[in-house]
């Protein structure tokens, strides 16, 4: 039966198709009758009951439901070590409330005497979703309870995650399924509300592109309230508002997430001066994290015999060693032919960021994930580095099930494993890092700027002439945009 298209789709735009645009995509799909025909049109054509959007929902929960699958065991059996480790379902949903008086009726930065380590807006998540438990004192049931209530309200943000990704994508819509089906996410995204933090500032980033900056500015200020690490975007923004002379778009976005960074911590600094430091404070003078690489190296020097680096010297090195990292992004930024995308600046700046931190904690990853969907929309990259990612998962449940509760050695592994697992999830995100300069350097890789596009995500700066750029070399063909329409990297 031949489709004809309805007048109200007449304007649509066209969606890129994965089974077209991703050569690995391609040669999964001769099982349902191979690649989309050249002659269709997603996106003009009316999908039915099927849109993208709702497909992607779709996809969420069926990964959401694999995510509290794996939590089955702690579910059964409770959040106890060394059995939560060996059967990896820990969370910190069941560890705070038992541990930080939330099961108690302490709320975070309310309650006087009560520490969290976490910042302002998480905090008040964590005490409101507490408030609605019901019943009393910290039973298996109370904190089975609060587990779910939190894993619920996660998945509803996942799919707003999601949602946001896939409109800021616009053309390419359906580079949100890497959210929505991430391995990482699977794994992760039921330890914390790091979840939380990634959708508001894809939401920041959704409002961002359609050029509401006060709202963009909003939701990354909340954000940074919930994780501090959504206020690096502000970090990309100013350097492609150098690029192009627009300075006002930065600072309608910064003073924007300034004023709601503000609204939300200095109620509580007023209201409990003590508690809102504890979480800069415990930040400052805590060790080394697992799996950050100061930790390996730590790790490494006492099996060697080595002096270890204290909290004062990792705080110097990561700080210096991260301020050069942005450095060379910024002299990339500022010098590149053609001016980098918004998200391939942001997700350079947060994977420095992880990689130079002090603290990886496994649910780090899931930061990653919408910014590399915009980034670099590849999937078999992501799927190689999603891997690597479970690889290490599974060394560190195994590794702290062995150091904090001394648990049966035949589940354990030795150090120089899960060091291993370290350096490799390293690799991986260096690797990343790696093919989005590359993309930069050589916009022809970038497959987002087919088709004529510019920095579909860049709201302001989208189609934006060069104000200021660094002319560190003489310009080449290998560096002017041209199109590699069958590259796949």
């Amino acid at each position: 039966m031949q489709q004809t298209t309805r007048p109200e789709h007449r304007k649509r735009i066209r969606l890129v198709v994965p089974s077209r645009g991703d050569l690995l995509l391609r040669n999964f799909t001769e099982v349902i009758g191979g690649p989309l025909g050249r002659r269709a049109a997603p996106g003009v054509v009316s999908p039915g009951l099927f849109t993208v959007e709702r497909v992607l929902v779709l996809l969420t929960v069926l990964a959401a439901l694999l995510g509290i699958l794996l939590k089955g065991y702690c579910r059964s059996n409770g959040w106890e070590s060394p059995g939560q480790f060996y059967a990896t379902c820990y969370s910190d949903f069941a560890e705070l409330y038992k541990n930080r008086g939330l099961g108690d009726g302490a709320f975070p930065f309310v309650t006087a005497g009560s520490f969290f380590e976490y910042p302002v807006l998480m905090g008040f998540i964590a005490g409101a979703t507490a408030l609605l438990v019901p019943g009393d004192g910290v039973s298996n049931a109370r904190v089975l309870a609060y587990f779910d209530v939190n894993a619920t309200l996660v998945v509803a943000v996942w799919i707003v995650t999601v949602l946001a990704t896939a409109r800021t994508a616009r053309r390419r819509a359906w580079d949100a399924a890497m959210v929505a089906l991430a391995p990482g996410i699977v794994l992760a995204g039921f330890i914390n509300w790091d979840l939380w933090a990634v959708g508001l500032l894809a939401l920041g980033m959704y409002f961002f592109a359609r050029n509401k900056l006060l709202l963009a500015g909003l939701f990354i200020g909340l954000g940074a309230a919930t994780k501090l690490y959504p206020v690096l975007i502000l970090g990309a923004v100013v350097l492609l508002a150098l690029r192009t002379g627009k300075i006002r778009a930065f600072l309608l976005t910064a003073g924007a997430a300034s004023v709601s960074w503000l609204v939300v911590n200095l109620p509580a600094a007023a209201g409990d001066p003590a508690g809102w430091k504890y979480f800069y404070q415990f930040t400052e003078s805590r060790p080394a994290g697992y799996s950050s690489p100061w930790f390996a190296y730590n790790l490494v020097s006492g099996r060697l015999g080595w002096k270890p680096l204290d909290a004062e010297a990792i705080n110097a090195l990561a700080l210096n060693v991260f301020l050069a990292a942005c450095v060379l992004i910024a002299v990339l930024a500022l010098s590149a032919a053609r001016r980098p995308r918004l998200a391939q600046l942001v997700f350079l700046i947060v994977a420095a960021f992880i990689l130079t931190n002090k603290v990886y904690s496994p649910q780090f990853v899931i930061w990653l994930i919408p910014l590399l969907a915009l980034a670099r929309p590849r999937w078999r990259g992501f799927l190689v580095w999603q891997a690597i990612e479970g690889l290490h998962w599974a060394a560190i449940w195994m590794y702290l099930g062995q150091v904090t509760s001394a648990g049966a050695s035949q589940h354990n592994i030795d150090m120089p494993y899960y060091v291993l697992a370290v350096l490799a999830h390293m690799t991986a995100l260096v690797y990343l890092m790696a093919r989005v300069v590359w993309d930069i350097c050589d916009p022809g890789y970038d497959v987002v700027r087919r088709h004529g596009m510019d920095d579909p995500h860049g709201g302001p700066f989208d189609g934006a002439a060069d104000w200021l750029r660094l002319d560190l070399r003489r310009p080449s063909a290998s560096v002017m945009p041209w199109r590699r329409d069958n590259v796949d990297a």
